[in-house]
C-alpha cells in the first residue's frame, strides 16, 4: 500500500492513493492504544475506536467482495450484511486483530477493483447504477470520515491518558 501523497498522475492512481491514504489515516487513529481505550464509548452510539475499524473491513467487503465480486455472505472473509453488526466487536478480538482484518479485506478489495475499469458499472439496489470510481470515491468519503470521528475519539481518549509519542 502505497501511503505517500501522490498529487499528479493518472486519475485511478490519484484515486487509489487517496483511498488508500484514508485507510491508513484511519488505522493510525487507533494504534497504540490500549484494549480498553480501543474500545471506550465516549459518545451515545456504538462508535468506538475499535468498532470504527471494524465497520471499515466490513464496507470493504460490503462494496468489493459482496457488490462488485458477486459474492455470497460465506465467500466473504468477515462480517458482510449492512447492519449493526459491521460495529460489532467480540470480547476476545484484540485491536491488532481487527487492524489485520481491515488490512486483509482492504488487500481483497484492491485486488477486486482492479479487475475493473473506472468506469465499468453495475445495478445497486441502494443507489443505483454506481461506476467502480464513484465505489472508490464512496470508500474515500466513508474512511475519511470515519478517520475524523476516529480523530476527535483519539484526542479525548489522549486527553484523559498520559501523553503519548508523535505518530
Amino acid at each position: 500500500m502505497n501511503t505517500q501523497r501522490i498529487t499528479n498522475g493518472d486519475e485511478r492512481t490519484i484515486i487509489e492513493n487517496m483511498l488508500d491514504r484514508n485507510r491508513g489515516a484511519l488505522i493510525n487513529t487507533a494504534r497504540g492504544l490500549s484494549e480498553a481505550h480501543a474500545r471506550q464509548r465516549l459518545v451515545r452510539s456504538l462508535t468506538t475506536p475499535i468498532s470504527l475499524i471494524k465497520h471499515a473491513a466490513a464496507a470493504e467487503r460490503i462494496w468489493f467482495q459482496r457488490f462488485w465480486a458477486g459474492l455470497e455472505e460465506s465467500g466473504c472473509d468477515g462480517y458482510s450484511n449492512r447492519d449493526e453488526g459491521t460495529v460489532t466487536v467480540a470480547d476476545d478480538e484484540t485491536l491488532a486483530d481487527v487492524i489485520a482484518e481491515y488490512e486483509r479485506a482492504s488487500e481483497r478489495s484492491r485486488v477486486i477493483a482492479a479487475r475493473f475499469d473506472l468506469d465499468d458499472t453495475k445495478d445497486n439496489p441502494r443507489e443505483g447504477t454506481v461506476s467502480m470510481r464513484w465505489t472508490l470515491l464512496s470508500m474515500i468519503e466513508e474512511f475519511a470520515r470515519h478517520a475524523g470521528h476516529g480523530d476527535i475519539l483519539r484526542e479525548k481518549i489522549d486527553q484523559s491518558s498520559p501523553p503519548r509519542p508523535n505518530r
